[in-house]
């Protein structure tokens, strides 16, 4: 796992450039503490950076990789981790290559030396990758199907700029830090649309999809979409392909020349993960590491709520006591999730202030923790939007809504609602926003990518168009958090639930099938029943844990008093003073609460990335 960078310019000679490229490069060093790296084309038409975080072929596998050609060579800066590697290093080798490395960074490199921009459709992993290749004199950018690692660029008038996060693209002087109201738009509206980047001008490298840019500009092609197709398995044919994808995909996932561990919540999805890796493990003669985060009293003082119905703790230690993990609790207090620096250190990782509250510091704080352990981490993420976990995948009347489910009124998200922050913005800026009719635009073409079969019958269209937004839209918001956070401190996080042959498999599976028992995600409860304790394999949904101690609100509370002190603040332009004022003076409910840490995040971005505006 790694950070890269990079700048092609076709009419100035990059060899002059190292400086800036040098910057670009530096701004990714917590995705790559290991080593770093530069190269320029000697023609000076591409420029290439990388901070290396080494996983795989420690000593070996350095970057930028280069291979020698006629002329000039060809260039590679590569993140990720791609899982076939050793089957694909056995074809090519078939086929006269010689490899020099371990790793499956010269795997990816020499792949595309043989199947050129169709080397995409043979991995198996989660990569963003940029290949510089003399012969056409083109930056090749291709990124993951699901979207797990990220990648953006910004055209130049000769040239391109790509980093694996915005903010290598602005330590260029030729990016300007500016976020015009469809940014604002996005980053308001809780939803993530493929190809948008917040900042204007920068656009995301679609999941899926290979970008090009040559002298005559930039192109795109798409090389794997969600696509509709008949199922034909019955459920029991169901329950064990979905099992037997799952052992191969953790089995490929725990490969490493690193300490691992398993990231365990004690809900179904991080279980089920764990299990699997602690059976394969065994067979290694290792033991499985596992960490969980728990906030000091969270227990003993727990009320639940709709969100999260049972605290987290008591079903870890059954897992643990069932499976036989080497287990580690990271406990975080008060004070640590509502320190300033932690939520400057965490608005800094995303670049945008696109977070969901204490939340975001948790995980930072967890994975930070972690990291001083293991290197690399496999996780349960995406396993409901994959298997239908959400209550809006149970509710009809969320999914027929005309919206995004996760923003229907049956979903909780109260009528004619602007985005999840129409209370803390300003009115003036909310009518410029129109979220309403951005959303409903991004609805649209988001309905529009989705195949229906013709032996489809409304409900299941319906839940088609469900599962089809749920894996392109609602995942990738929180794949896109996981990476942030996870990389901010150098740990590498795997998903196993991404993998694209899964996700395909059972995006087609029938709802009557996926909820055979009229619970959430019956068919991954069945494929993993037999390796987990009887309370974790019948245990209700429950999300991701939230702090519930009132010093936290406390705490928010007199941090935007103290913003309230700088009447001059800008963050003033895009928020409602009043609506504060009404905040900090004892209003309660969980929207205050989000509201309060949106404000502030808000204000922490301002000061941190100093964006220039566009308002009208």
């Amino acid at each position: 796992m790694c950070g890269i960078a990079g700048w092609v310019a076709f009419e100035r000679d990059l060899n002059r450039e190292r400086p800036t490229l040098e910057a670009m490069t530096e701004t990714m060093s917590c995705r790559g503490p290991d080593a770093a790296g530069t190269w320029t084309e000697p023609r000076g038409r591409a420029a290439l950076g990388h901070r290396r975080l080494a996983v795989i072929d420690l000593a070996g596998s350095t970057q930028p990789m280069t291979l020698e050609r006629p002329v000039s060579p060809l260039a590679m800066v590569y993140s990720g981790e791609v899982y076939n590697y050793r089957e694909l290093r056995e074809e090519l080798r078939r086929r006269g290559h010689v490899f020099r490395s371990t790793g499956d960074t010269e795997v990816v490199l020499r792949g595309y030396l043989e199947w050129g921009e169709a080397v995409a459709e043979r991995l198996n992993g989660m990569y963003a990758f940029a290949v510089w290749d003399p012969r056409s004199a083109k930056l090749v950018m291709i990124r993951d199907r699901l979207g797990i690692k990220p990648l953006y660029y910004r055209p130049t008038a000769d040239g391109v700029l790509f980093g694996s996060e915005p903010k290598a693209i602005l330590a260029n002087p030729l990016a300007t830090r500016t976020v015009d109201l469809d940014g604002l738009r996005e980053l308001f509206g809780f939803i993530k649309t493929p190809g948008h980047a917040i900042w204007a001008g920068m656009r995301e490298v679609r999941p899926g999809t290979v970008t090009t840019v040559d002298v005559t500009g930039v192109r795109e092609h798409v090389y794997w979409t969600l696509t509709s197709k008949e199922h034909t398995d019955d459920r029991d044919a169901t329950i064990s392909h979905v099992r037997e994808l799952l052992e191969d995909i953790v089995s490929r996932q725990l490969v490493a020349d690193v300490p691992l561990c398993l990231l365990l919540s004690g809900g179904l999805d991080s279980s089920a993960v764990t299990a699997l890796s602690a059976q394969q493990l065994s067979l290694q003669g290792q033991k499985a590491h596992s960490f969980a985060v728990d906030f000091a009293g969270q227990t003993e003082n727990f009320i639940p709520d709709s969100a999260r119905p049972t605290p987290d703790a008591p079903y870890v230690r059954d897992v643990v006591a069932h499976v036989g993990t080497v287990h580690s609790d990271i406990v975080l207090d008060t004070d640590s999730l509502a320190d300033p620096a932690i939520r400057r250190a965490v608005i800094t990782a995303r670049d945008v202030p696109a977070g969901t509250g204490d939340t975001d510091v948790s995980l930072y704080r967890l994975f930070h923790a972690v990291a001083r352990h293991s290197a690399v981490a496999l996780s349960g993420e995406s396993a409901d939007e994959v298997f239908g976990g959400y209550h809006w995948h149970q509710s009809l009347a969320a999914q027929r809504a005309g919206t995004f489910p996760w923003m229907s009124p049956a979903n909780g998200v109260p009528s004619g609602s602007q985005g999840r922050d129409g209370g803390v913005l300003r009115p003036e800026l909310l009518r410029a926003l129109d979220l309403s009719a951005y959303t409903a635009d991004r609805y649209a073409e988001a309905v529009a990518e989705v195949e229906q079969l013709p032996g489809d019958d409304a409900e299941a269209r319906t839940r088609r168009v469900t599962s089809h937004l749920g894996i392109t839209r609602f995942m990738r918001m929180l794949l896109d958090r996981k990476d942030r956070m996870s990389m901010a401190v150098g740990l590498e996080v795997r998903v196993p639930f991404c993998d694209h042959r899964l996700v395909e498999y059972v995006h087609n599976t029938p709802w009557t099938v996926k909820s055979f028992d009229g619970r959430e995600k019956s068919l991954l409860r069945a494929a993993v029943r037999d390796l987990l304790p009887p309370s974790v394999a019948d245990r209700v949904k429950s999300a991701y844990p939230s702090i519930q101690d009132p010093r936290y609100l406390t705490a928010l509370r007199h941090q935007a008093n103290e913003l309230l002190a700088d009447p001059d603040h800008p963050v003033f332009g895009l928020i409602s003073r009043p609506w504060l004022e009404r905040a900090v003076t004892g209003e309660t409910g969980p929207a205050v609460r989000s509201g309060l840490e949106r404000s502030l995040n808000l204000a922490t971005w301002l000061d941190v990335h100093r964006p220039r505006l566009l308002l009208s």
